[in-house]
Protein backbone atom coordinates (compact mmCIF):
# COMPACT_ATOMS: atom_id res chain seq x y z
CA UNK A 1 0.00 0.00 0.00
CA UNK A 2 2.87 3.03 0.72
CA UNK A 3 1.82 6.21 -0.42
CA UNK A 4 -1.07 5.00 -1.73
CA UNK A 5 -2.70 3.77 1.59
CA UNK A 6 -5.76 6.30 3.42
CA UNK A 7 -4.58 6.78 6.74
CA UNK A 8 -5.83 9.25 9.74
CA UNK A 9 -3.21 11.47 11.08
CA UNK A 10 -3.46 13.29 14.72
CA UNK A 11 -0.90 15.60 16.20
CA UNK A 12 -1.86 16.84 19.07
CA UNK A 13 0.21 19.83 20.35
CA UNK A 14 0.45 21.52 23.66
CA UNK A 15 -2.39 25.02 22.68
CA UNK A 16 -3.59 23.18 19.59
CA UNK A 17 -4.58 19.66 17.93
CA UNK A 18 -4.69 19.12 14.13
CA UNK A 19 -6.70 15.91 12.91
CA UNK A 20 -6.09 14.94 8.86
CA UNK A 21 -7.06 12.26 6.77
CA UNK A 22 -4.12 11.95 3.68
CA UNK A 23 -3.52 9.74 0.96
CA UNK A 24 0.66 9.78 1.14
CA UNK A 25 2.02 13.15 1.96
CA UNK A 26 -1.27 14.26 0.09
CA UNK A 27 -3.58 15.65 2.88
CA UNK A 28 -7.19 15.69 1.33
CA UNK A 29 -9.16 17.00 4.82
CA UNK A 30 -7.86 18.46 8.08
CA UNK A 31 -9.58 20.01 11.14
CA UNK A 32 -8.12 21.75 14.24
CA UNK A 33 -9.13 21.98 18.03
CA UNK A 34 -7.89 23.92 21.04
CA UNK A 35 -6.24 21.77 23.13
CA UNK A 36 -8.40 21.56 26.18
CA UNK A 37 -8.73 18.57 28.89
CA UNK A 38 -8.99 15.02 27.28
CA UNK A 39 -12.45 14.70 27.75
CA UNK A 40 -13.21 17.54 25.85
CA UNK A 41 -10.44 17.16 23.26
CA UNK A 42 -9.98 13.64 21.77
CA UNK A 43 -13.71 12.66 21.56
CA UNK A 44 -14.33 15.59 19.00
CA UNK A 45 -10.97 14.55 16.98
CA UNK A 46 -12.21 10.62 17.15
CA UNK A 47 -15.35 11.34 15.69
CA UNK A 48 -14.48 13.98 13.26
CA UNK A 49 -12.08 11.34 11.84
CA UNK A 50 -14.71 8.68 10.81
CA UNK A 51 -16.66 11.11 9.96
CA UNK A 52 -14.25 12.06 7.36
CA UNK A 53 -12.73 8.11 6.58
CA UNK A 54 -16.79 7.12 6.61
CA UNK A 55 -16.49 6.68 2.22
CA UNK A 56 -13.33 4.28 2.45
CA UNK A 57 -11.86 2.32 5.05
CA UNK A 58 -8.37 3.94 7.28
CA UNK A 59 -5.28 1.68 6.52
CA UNK A 60 -4.03 3.35 9.60
CA UNK A 61 -3.94 6.42 12.22
CA UNK A 62 -0.94 7.79 13.13
CA UNK A 63 -0.82 9.72 16.67
CA UNK A 64 2.10 12.76 16.88
CA UNK A 65 1.87 14.01 20.62
CA UNK A 66 3.25 16.56 23.05
CA UNK A 67 5.83 15.06 25.34
CA UNK A 68 7.15 13.19 27.63
CA UNK A 69 5.29 9.98 26.30
CA UNK A 70 5.62 6.04 26.85
CA UNK A 71 7.29 4.80 23.34
CA UNK A 72 8.27 1.58 24.76
CA UNK A 73 6.09 -0.92 23.32
CA UNK A 74 6.92 -3.39 26.19
CA UNK A 75 6.37 -0.62 28.94
CA UNK A 76 3.31 -1.40 31.26
CA UNK A 77 2.61 2.42 30.40
CA UNK A 78 2.95 2.12 27.13
CA UNK A 79 1.06 4.76 24.88
CA UNK A 80 0.40 7.36 27.84
CA UNK A 81 1.62 10.56 28.09
CA UNK A 82 4.30 11.12 31.22
CA UNK A 83 4.52 14.19 34.00
CA UNK A 84 3.24 17.03 32.02
CA UNK A 85 2.54 20.76 32.87
CA UNK A 86 -0.21 20.63 30.51
CA UNK A 87 -3.29 20.33 33.19
CA UNK A 88 -4.99 16.65 32.95
CA UNK A 89 -2.71 15.32 30.48
CA UNK A 90 -0.38 13.54 32.58
CA UNK A 91 -1.09 9.95 32.57
CA UNK A 92 -3.73 10.06 30.13
CA UNK A 93 -3.83 6.67 27.83
CA UNK A 94 -3.45 8.55 24.46
CA UNK A 95 -2.74 5.73 22.35
CA UNK A 96 -5.41 3.43 24.06
CA UNK A 97 -7.84 5.92 22.91
CA UNK A 98 -7.40 5.57 19.59
CA UNK A 99 -7.27 1.86 19.98
CA UNK A 100 -10.56 1.68 21.18
CA UNK A 101 -11.91 3.51 18.45
CA UNK A 102 -10.09 2.23 15.21
CA UNK A 103 -9.28 -1.30 14.89
CA UNK A 104 -5.73 -0.54 12.57
CA UNK A 105 -2.67 -0.25 13.09
CA UNK A 106 -1.72 2.87 15.12
CA UNK A 107 1.72 4.65 14.38
CA UNK A 108 2.22 6.21 17.78
CA UNK A 109 4.99 8.77 18.91
CA UNK A 110 6.10 12.18 19.66
CA UNK A 111 5.36 15.10 17.70
CA UNK A 112 8.80 16.41 16.71
CA UNK A 113 9.66 12.30 15.73
CA UNK A 114 6.84 12.30 13.79
CA UNK A 115 7.95 15.52 12.16
CA UNK A 116 11.71 14.18 12.07
CA UNK A 117 10.21 11.08 9.84
CA UNK A 118 8.07 13.71 7.51
CA UNK A 119 11.08 15.58 7.00
CA UNK A 120 13.50 13.13 5.86
CA UNK A 121 10.73 11.33 3.94
CA UNK A 122 9.54 14.60 2.01
CA UNK A 123 11.58 17.53 3.11
CA UNK A 124 14.03 19.32 4.26
CA UNK A 125 16.04 16.41 5.38
CA UNK A 126 15.93 14.07 2.21
CA UNK A 127 18.94 11.53 1.42
CA UNK A 128 20.21 11.72 5.15
CA UNK A 129 20.82 9.13 6.91
CA UNK A 130 20.75 11.09 10.50
CA UNK A 131 18.82 13.82 11.05
CA UNK A 132 17.39 16.16 13.92
CA UNK A 133 13.74 17.85 13.86
CA UNK A 134 13.75 20.44 16.87
CA UNK A 135 10.51 22.28 17.08
CA UNK A 136 10.55 25.67 19.53
CA UNK A 137 7.08 26.79 20.16
CA UNK A 138 4.78 26.09 23.48
CA UNK A 139 7.75 24.01 24.60
CA UNK A 140 10.58 22.44 22.64
CA UNK A 141 11.82 19.35 22.01
CA UNK A 142 13.57 17.34 19.36
CA UNK A 143 12.97 14.17 17.20
CA UNK A 144 16.38 12.31 15.93
CA UNK A 145 15.94 10.08 12.98
CA UNK A 146 18.62 7.53 12.13
CA UNK A 147 18.03 5.11 9.09
CA UNK A 148 14.08 6.08 8.86
CA UNK A 149 13.29 5.55 12.37
CA UNK A 150 13.48 7.90 15.48
CA UNK A 151 15.69 7.08 18.14
CA UNK A 152 14.91 5.55 21.53
CA UNK A 153 16.14 4.48 24.29
CA UNK A 154 14.39 3.95 27.40
CA UNK A 155 12.41 6.49 26.69
CA UNK A 156 12.86 9.01 23.78
CA UNK A 157 14.83 12.42 23.58
CA UNK A 158 13.95 15.36 25.68
CA UNK A 159 16.54 18.27 24.23
CA UNK A 160 14.45 20.69 25.43
CA UNK A 161 15.42 19.93 29.26
CA UNK A 162 19.18 20.08 28.99
CA UNK A 163 21.21 23.06 30.73
CA UNK A 164 23.01 25.87 28.17
CA UNK A 165 25.37 27.99 29.29
CA UNK A 166 24.03 31.19 29.57
CA UNK A 167 24.80 35.29 29.31
CA UNK A 168 26.01 35.77 33.25
CA UNK A 169 24.75 38.76 33.51
CA UNK A 170 20.76 37.27 32.73
CA UNK A 171 19.23 36.92 36.13
CA UNK A 172 16.28 35.22 34.62
CA UNK A 173 15.10 32.11 36.85
CA UNK A 174 13.58 30.22 33.70
CA UNK A 175 9.76 29.19 32.95
CA UNK A 176 9.93 25.32 33.08
CA UNK A 177 8.15 24.00 36.33
CA UNK A 178 10.62 21.33 36.65
CA UNK A 179 13.90 22.69 36.21
CA UNK A 180 13.63 26.60 35.87
CA UNK A 181 16.43 27.53 33.25
CA UNK A 182 16.82 24.36 30.91
CA UNK A 183 16.17 25.43 27.41
CA UNK A 184 12.40 25.02 27.56
CA UNK A 185 12.56 27.31 30.27
CA UNK A 186 14.10 29.99 28.62
CA UNK A 187 13.12 30.25 24.58
CA UNK A 188 9.91 28.57 24.45
CA UNK A 189 7.52 30.96 23.81
CA UNK A 190 5.87 31.23 27.25
CA UNK A 191 9.87 31.57 28.01
CA UNK A 192 10.12 34.37 26.10
CA UNK A 193 6.84 35.93 27.50
CA UNK A 194 8.19 35.75 30.60
CA UNK A 195 11.20 37.00 29.86
CA UNK A 196 9.91 40.06 27.86
CA UNK A 197 6.69 40.51 29.74
CA UNK A 198 4.85 40.19 26.33
CA UNK A 199 3.79 37.38 23.68
CA UNK A 200 7.02 36.26 21.90
CA UNK A 201 5.43 37.91 18.60
CA UNK A 202 4.59 41.55 19.54
CA UNK A 203 8.40 41.68 20.70
CA UNK A 204 10.14 44.12 18.52
CA UNK A 205 12.65 42.08 15.87
CA UNK A 206 15.49 44.10 17.25
CA UNK A 207 15.22 43.35 21.03
CA UNK A 208 18.10 42.30 22.05
CA UNK A 209 16.39 39.32 23.62
CA UNK A 210 16.57 37.77 20.89
CA UNK A 211 19.97 37.20 20.66
CA UNK A 212 20.12 35.92 24.16
CA UNK A 213 17.28 33.59 22.59
CA UNK A 214 19.60 32.93 19.50
CA UNK A 215 22.55 31.86 21.26
CA UNK A 216 21.10 29.97 23.77
CA UNK A 217 19.62 27.86 20.64
CA UNK A 218 22.83 28.08 19.37
CA UNK A 219 23.98 26.18 22.37
CA UNK A 220 21.32 22.76 21.35
CA UNK A 221 22.69 22.92 17.87
CA UNK A 222 26.39 22.69 18.91
CA UNK A 223 25.85 19.68 21.31
CA UNK A 224 23.63 18.21 19.17
CA UNK A 225 26.22 18.15 16.54
CA UNK A 226 28.91 17.19 19.04
CA UNK A 227 27.23 14.27 20.42
CA UNK A 228 24.63 12.83 17.45
CA UNK A 229 26.39 14.16 14.90
CA UNK A 230 23.71 14.67 12.10
CA UNK A 231 23.37 15.51 8.47
CA UNK A 232 20.57 17.87 8.60
CA UNK A 233 19.15 20.45 11.80
CA UNK A 234 15.68 21.23 11.05
CA UNK A 235 14.42 23.75 13.39
CA UNK A 236 10.71 24.38 13.42
CA UNK A 237 7.83 25.52 15.77
CA UNK A 238 6.62 28.75 16.46
CA UNK A 239 9.45 30.30 17.56
CA UNK A 240 11.69 28.35 16.04
CA UNK A 241 10.44 29.21 12.41
CA UNK A 242 11.29 33.10 13.35
CA UNK A 243 13.29 34.08 10.39
CA UNK A 244 15.17 36.79 12.80
CA UNK A 245 16.80 34.07 14.84
CA UNK A 246 18.25 31.02 12.30
CA UNK A 247 21.38 33.17 10.73
CA UNK A 248 22.19 34.32 14.29
CA UNK A 249 22.11 30.76 15.21
CA UNK A 250 24.42 29.86 12.52
CA UNK A 251 26.85 32.60 13.43
CA UNK A 252 26.34 32.24 16.98
CA UNK A 253 27.15 27.66 16.51
CA UNK A 254 30.39 28.66 14.24
CA UNK A 255 32.13 30.84 16.58
CA UNK A 256 31.63 28.27 19.39
CA UNK A 257 32.83 25.35 17.69
CA UNK A 258 35.86 27.67 16.50
CA UNK A 259 36.56 25.01 13.87
CA UNK A 260 36.61 21.64 15.82
CA UNK A 261 36.09 19.05 13.79
CA UNK A 262 34.67 18.15 10.04
CA UNK A 263 31.75 20.43 9.57
CA UNK A 264 32.03 22.82 11.47
CA UNK A 265 32.90 25.99 8.88
CA UNK A 266 30.28 28.55 8.47
CA UNK A 267 29.09 27.56 4.95
CA UNK A 268 28.57 23.37 6.15
CA UNK A 269 26.45 24.87 9.50
CA UNK A 270 24.23 26.91 6.89
CA UNK A 271 23.92 23.70 4.74
CA UNK A 272 23.42 21.81 8.41
CA UNK A 273 20.71 24.26 10.04
CA UNK A 274 17.70 24.74 8.27
CA UNK A 275 14.22 25.70 8.35
CA UNK A 276 11.52 22.93 7.53
CA UNK A 277 10.88 22.04 4.37
CA UNK A 278 7.49 20.94 4.71
CA UNK A 279 7.11 24.13 6.32
CA UNK A 280 4.59 24.49 9.17
CA UNK A 281 2.80 21.34 7.81
CA UNK A 282 5.68 19.70 9.15
CA UNK A 283 3.47 18.74 11.95
CA UNK A 284 0.59 17.10 11.05
CA UNK A 285 2.89 15.25 7.77
CA UNK A 286 4.73 13.62 10.72
CA UNK A 287 1.47 11.90 11.66
CA UNK A 288 0.86 10.87 8.48
CA UNK A 289 4.38 9.22 8.39
CA UNK A 290 3.72 7.36 11.44
CA UNK A 291 0.55 6.13 10.06
CA UNK A 292 2.08 5.21 6.99
CA UNK A 293 4.94 3.67 8.89
CA UNK A 294 2.55 1.66 10.63
CA UNK A 295 1.17 0.18 7.36
CA UNK A 296 4.87 -0.50 5.87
Amino acid sequence: MGESALVAAIELGGTKCIAAIARGRDILNRERWPTRTPAETLPAILDWIAEASAGEPLAAVGVAGFGPLVVDPTHADYGKIGSTPKPHWSGFDLRGAVVARFAVPIGFDTDVAGAALAEGRWGAARGCGTHIYVTIGTGVGAGIAVAGKPLHGAAHPEVGHIRVRRDPTDAFAGACPFHGDCLEGLVSGPAIAARAGMPAEQLASNDPLWDRIADEIAELVMTLMLTVPPQRIVIGGGVGSSGRLLPRIRATATARLAGYGPGSDAAAIERLVVSPGLGADAGPLGAVALALAAVE
